[in-house]
């Protein structure tokens, strides 16, 4: 059964990243921790999302040349708020802090799903965009939730949809990056979670595989409709999962 369950985590994940750039986690990791630790499933959840979010950078490497001010604009301010997002969980139960985001998730994907057109914002916010990488990476250093901010932002740009995948599986790669190698300084990936990698890796690369033929196949606002329908959708994954 445990087999089972990780390789369709591994297949869940590696579709909706290929597709949309973002949600490995949110969707894998309800199969995985079904049956591993917590700090496990997100070692290897962290894994799987930069190796799968690597094919997807493959698709806008020509939008990252030409945009690299712009997702700079994001990715760096974030490296510094990984450390101050860690320091945070001291003072702030995480729990509480996934249920506010998740409600946030939950309000923003539900309002713009059954609204008819999505905002756009044309203009230049360098200072907006810094803001919220920054607090990605707060985000992602407290709770592991560095894609959720940037997500919501990006969706509401009047960007192209090669132009918003390049800002989120930029920052996502980045940030998740950093974090799996803080994992590996840690010693979290022993040979028990190596050998459920290398098990969950060529599901999850297939499946991305085939997120990023859907991907290729979407309007720019189809593209946009499909990021905020997924906030809503992990929101309401993520307030079921710590709840139950």
């Amino acid at each position: 059964m445990s087999w089972a369950l990780l390789m369709l985590g591994a297949a869940a994940g590696g579709f909706v990243n290929g597709m949309a750039g973002f949600g490995t986690a949110m969707f894998a990791l309800g199969f995985w921790l079904q049956f591993l630790p917590p700090v496990q499933a997100v070692a290897i959840s962290v894994v799987v999302s930069v190796v799968t979010g690597l094919q997807g950078i493959l698709l806008v490497r020509r939008t990252i040349q030409n945009d690299y001010h712009r997702i700079a604009m994001f990715v760096l301010p974030a490296l510094p708020g990984i450390p101050i997002g860690t320091a945070i969980l001291s003072f702030i139960e995480p729990r509480f802090l996934k249920l506010v985001v998740a409600g946030l998730m939950l309000l923003y994907g539900g309002f713009f799903v059954i609204r008819r057109r999505l905002p756009q914002v044309d203009r230049s916010m360098p200072l907006a965009d810094v803001t919220v990488g920054f607090f990605g990476g707060v985000l992602g250093g407290a709770a592991s939730l560095s894609g959720a901010l940037p997500t919501m932002w990006c969706a509401m740009r009047a960007w192209t949809k090669s132009e918003t995948r390049a800002v989120i599986q930029t920052f996502n790669i980045a940030v998740l990056g950093m974090t799996a190698a803080v994992l590996a300084v840690h010693g979290i990936y022993t040979a028990d979670v190596l050998v459920l990698l290398l098990i969950a890796l060529p599901v999850a690369i297939v499946s991305a595989q085939a997120g990023i033929a859907t991907f290729k196949r979407l309007r720019d606002d189809q593209f946009r409709r499909i990021i905020v329908s997924l906030m809503f959708v992990s929101g309401l994954i993520l307030v079921l999962r710590e709840i139950i």
